[in-house]
C-alpha cells in the first residue's frame, strides 16, 4: 500500500461514512446502546464502521484494521494498521450538537502518519495528502474527487494571549488548573478530534486532554496535527504519544503549535 493510494479510499470512505451518520443524524429518534466500559454506541456508529471497514478491506487486505467497534481487533498487534473511530463524539451526536467526526488513520512504526478527520454536520473535511502537507477541503466535498483545498498550518502562537481549546463534554477542575498556567486570550471548547484540528488550522494553539482517551480517537486528528506543524506529546512528560500501545489506551497528552511554551503538568 502506498500514501497515493491510501488517501482517495480513505477521503471516500470519510465522506460516505458521514452520509450514513447524517441519516441516523436527521432521523426523529435513533437507537443508543451502553457498551461494556459504559460509552454509549448508536446504530449510526455502527453502520458507519460497517461501511469504513468493508472499504478498507476490500482496498487494503493486508494491512491490520483497528476499529472501536471491533472489540477482536484491539488485541491484535502490528507495525502498521489502520485505525477507525467511525463516529467520535457519539454524545455530541446523541445530544445533537454537530461536533462529531469520521476519523480514519495509518499508523508506521508508532506514528500516525497519514489521517482523515470529516466533520459531516460542521461540513469541515480535514486530511493529509500523501507527501504528508495537512489540508482542509473547501470545495463540494464530492465522493468521486476531491475539491478545492488549502494547506492549514498551526499558529505563530502568543505566548502572553493563547488560544486554548478543549473538550465540550469532559471539561474539569483538572482540564481547568492546566489550562490557568498559561496566560490565555480565548479558550473555547469543541467536541471530538475536531480540537486536534483547529490547532492545525492556527484557530486555536493548545489543546491539552487531562483524561481518557483511546487511540482511534486521536491518531487521525494527531496526524493531520503532525502535518500542519504541529505536536502531540505525553501530559506528564513531555515525550512524543506514541500508538500500538498494549490495549490502544492513551495517557494525558497535549496537543500544540510548537511555539508555545509548554507548562510543566
Amino acid at each position: 500500500m502506498t500514501h497515493d493510494a491510501l488517501i482517495p479510499v480513505i477521503r471516500r470512505l470519510a465522506l460516505e461514512a458521514g452520509d450514513k451518520i447524517m441519516e441516523f443524524y436527521e432521523a426523529d429518534d435513533f437507537d443508543v446502546k451502553v457498551k461494556s466500559d459504559a460509552s454509549p454506541v448508536t446504530e449510526a456508529d455502527e453502520a458507519a464502521d460497517a461501511l469504513i471497514s468493508a472499504g478498507l478491506r476490500e482496498a487494503f487486505p493486508d494491512i491490520l484494521l483497528v476499529t472501536e467497534e471491533q472489540a477482536a481487533s484491539h488485541t491484535k498487534k502490528g507495525e502498521t494498521f489502520l485505525i477507525v473511530d467511525p463516529l467520535d463524539g457519539t454524545k455530541e451526536f446523541i445530544n445533537r450538537r454537530g461536533d462529531f467526526t469520521v476519523n480514519i488513520a495509518l499508523v508506521e512504526h508508532g506514528v500516525p502518519t497519514r489521517g482523515v478527520v470529516y466533520a459531516p454536520a460542521r461540513g469541515r473535511m480535514f486530511y493529509t495528502l500523501p507527501d504528508g502537507q495537512s489540508v482542509e477541503e473547501t470545495g463540494a466535498l464530492d465522493k468521486a474527487k476531491a475539491g478545492d483545498i488549502r494547506p492549514i498550518s498551526v499558529s505563530n502562537p502568543d505566548n502572553s494571549a493563547l488560544m486554548i481549546v478543549a473538550s465540550k463534554s469532559h471539561r474539569d477542575q483538572a482540564t481547568e488548573d492546566y489550562i490557568n498556567k498559561y496566560q490565555v486570550q480565548d479558550s473555547k471548547s469543541a467536541g471530538s478530534s475536531l480540537k486536534f484540528c483547529l490547532v492545525a488550522t492556527g484557530e486555536a494553539d493548545l489543546y491539552p486532554r487531562v483524561g481518557r482517551t483511546m487511540e482511534w480517537d486521536t491518531a487521525a486528528g494527531h496526524a493531520v496535527l503532525s502535518g500542519a506543524g504541529g505536536k502531540v506529546v505525553r501530559f506528564d512528560d513531555h515525550t512524543p504519544l506514541t500508538y500500538g500501545k498494549d490495549g490502544y489506551a492513551n495517557p494525558f497528552f497535549i496537543a500544540y503549535a510548537p511555539g508555545v511554551d509548554l507548562k510543566e503538568a
